[in-house]
C-alpha cells in the first residue's frame, strides 16, 4: 500500500510554526496521527480544527507563489479528463482544469507532488501548470465529473413508475465491462428503491445470488450466472478501493455514489468463505438535521445536555433501525469549534464540520487497539467509538470517563425488555453507573431519551 504524504506541508512545516498558525507539538501529533491513518497531514490540522482551511491555503499560496483556484464555482474543461485517469486523480488529488496549447493547467492538493507531476508528465506528454485547490473541493468536482468504468455513475429512481427489477437488464452472454457495471448499478437502484440499508453477493452452484436484507428478514432476488460471478466481484471490489487480486483474506472498503443527485455511502466487506468470497454492502444515507428526527425542543436539549458533563451516551435500537444515522446527526448537532470531538471508525461514512474522524486501517496496523492506545495524546474532549465490542472496551470505556471524557457508542438492543436484561449483566455494572443518557431508536418515528435520573428509575 503506498503511504500518502504531503510534500508541500512537509517542506513548509517549520514556516507554519515560525508563523505561528501551529505549535510543533501539535504539528507532530498531526503528522502521528496523519501516518497512522495514511491520510493526507493537511486534512488533519484541518479536520483537528488545529487551522482554519482558508488560512492554510492562503499560507501555501504566499510561501509557494502557486495561485490558488476556488473549485466552488468552478467549470471545468470535461474534453481534459481524458488526461488524467480517475484512479490516479483520487490518489493523488488532483484534477485537470484547461490546456492551452501543450501546457495543462491541474489542480492539486499537493503541488510539490513530483511524483504525481511527473505521472501526468508522462501520460500525456504536456507541460504541466499547477495550481492550488483544498483537497475537499478537487474530492468533489472528481465525483461530480468523472463517470467512467471505474465508478458506477448516478444512479436516479424518479424514473421508476412501478416494480424495479435488476434481473430485467441481465444478458448472460454479456461479459463486458459495460454490461457488469450496469448489473450493479441496477441491484443498487432497487436497493435504494425498496429502501433496503443491507445487501448481500453469496455464491453457490447457481452462481452469485444477490440477497437484501428487510425487518431482520434475507431473501433473495435473484441469482447472476455462475460465467458472471468472478467479473461481477472484481468490479466490485475495485470500485470499491479493494484488491481483486486478494481473495483469501477479509477486506473492508467504501463506495461513493449519487442517487437522485445525494450522495451515499456504502460499506464493503469482502470475506472468504468455503463457497467463496461472500460480499456485504451496507448503505448508509447523509444525516438528517436532528431537528428533523426528535422535532421536541425538550428530547433535544437532553440530549445536548448529557455532553456536558464526562459519561456516556448510547444510542440503543434493534439491527439497521438507524443507529449509527442518528449518531452523525448528533455529532453535527453538538459540534463545536470550543470542544475536541473524535471518531474512531471502521469506515468513515460522510464528512462532519469540526470532528476529526478517524478511519481504522488493518492493513497498516491501524487497529482499534492502537486507536484506543493513542487517542488520548489528542485530549479529545468528546469520542465516538462505533460499538460496544467486548468487556475490554468497557474497561476503557470505564477509564476515559474517569478521565473526564464523554464517551458516544451504539448499543443493539430489540427492545427496551432486551435493553434492561442485557444492562443487568455483571460487566455492565460499571459501564450502567457511568450512563448519562440513553437514546433508544424504536421506530423511525419513535425515539425515546432518558437522561440520568429516568435509567437509574426505569433501566
Amino acid at each position: 500500500m503506498d503511504v500518502i504524504n504531503n510534500k508541500t506541508i512537509e517542506k513548509l512545516k517549520y514556516d507554519l510554526v515560525r508563523d505561528e498558525l501551529i505549535s510543533y507539538d501539535d504539528f507532530e501529533r498531526a503528522q502521528e496521527m496523519a501516518q497512522a491513518q495514511n491520510i493526507n497531514i493537511g486534512q488533519v490540522l484541518i479536520n483537528s480544527g488545529l487551522i482554519e482551511e482558508d488560512a492554510l491555503l492562503k499560507f501555501l499560496e504566499a510561501k509557494l507563489h502557486i495561485p490558488y483556484v476556488d473549485l466552488d464555482d468552478y467549470t471545468l474543461d470535461n474534453r481534459c479528463l481524458k488526461y488524467i485517469k480517475l484512479n490516479d486523480a483520487q490518489k493523488y488529488k488532483m484534477i485537470p482544469l484547461f490546456k492551452i496549447e501543450d501546457e495543462l493547467t491541474i489542480a492539486m492538493a499537493d503541488p510539490l507532488n513530483l511524483l504525481a507531476i511527473d505521472k501526468v508528465v508522462e501520460d500525456t506528454g504536456c507541460e504541466i501548470a499547477p495550481v492550488l485547490s483544498s483537497e475537499k473541493s478537487i474530492l468533489k468536482k472528481i465525483d461530480e465529473y468523472y463517470n467512467t468504468s471505474e465508478s458506477i455513475g448516478k444512479i436516479s429512481t424518479e424514473e421508476i413508475a412501478q416494480k424495479y427489477d435488476w434481473r430485467d437488464i441481465l444478458t448472460e452472454e454479456n461479459l463486458s465491462e459495460e454490461h457488469i457495471q450496469k448489473i450493479i448499478t441496477a441491484i443498487l437502484k432497487q436497493a435504494i428503491y425498496e429502501d433496503i440499508h443491507e445487501l448481500f453477493f453469496e455464491q453457490s452452484q447457481q452462481g452469485l445470488n444477490v440477497n437484501f436484507k428487510n425487518n431482520s428478514e434475507i431473501y433473495n432476488t435473484g441469482v447472476l450466472p455462475a460465467i458472471l460471478t468472478n467479473a461481477m466481484i472484481s468490479k466490485i471490489k475495485l470500485i470499491s478501493g479493494l484488491d481483486p487480486a486478494i481473495s483469501e483474506l477479509p477486506q473492508l472498503g467504501k463506495l461513493n455514489f449519487k442517487v437522485d443527485e445525494i450522495n451515499i455511502v456504502a460499506s464493503v466487506s469482502a470475506f472468504p468463505t468455503i463457497q467463496g468470497e461472500r460480499i456485504s454492502f451496507k448503505i448508509y444515507k447523509p444525516p438528517k438535521p436532528l431537528e428533523k428526527i426528535c422535532t421536541s425542543e425538550l428530547t433535544r436539549n437532553l440530549i445536548k445536555q448529557s455532553f456536558l458533563s464526562p459519561g456516556i451516551v448510547l444510542v440503543c435500537g434493534p439491527d439497521l433501525s438507524g443507529k449509527t444515522h442518528l449518531i452523525y446527526s448528533i455529532l453535527e448537532y453538538i459540534q463545536n469549534k470550543n470542544k475536541n470531538i473524535m471518531t474512531i471508525e471502521s469506515i468513515t461514512k460522510y464528512n462532519l464540520t469540526n470532528v476529526a474522524q478517524c478511519e481504522l486501517n488493518e492493513n497498516i496496523g491501524f487497529s482499534l487497539a492502537k486507536a484506543m492506545k493513542f487517542i488520548e495524546f489528542q485530549a479529545p474532549d468528546i469520542i465516538y467509538f462505533e460499538e460496544i465490542s467486548s468487556s475490554k472496551t468497557i474497561e476503557y470505556f470505564t477509564s476515559l470517563v474517569i478521565k473526564n471524557k464523554v464517551l458516544l457508542t451504539e448499543f443493539l438492543s430489540d427492545n427496551m425488555a432486551d435493553l434492561r436484561y442485557k444492562l443487568q449483566n455483571t460487566e455492565f455494572a460499571n459501564l450502567k453507573r457511568l450512563l448519562s443518557c440513553i437514546i433508544f431508536i424504536h421506530n423511525k418515528n419513535s425515539i425515546e431519551v432518558f437522561d440520568k435520573q429516568s435509567i437509574e428509575k426505569y433501566i
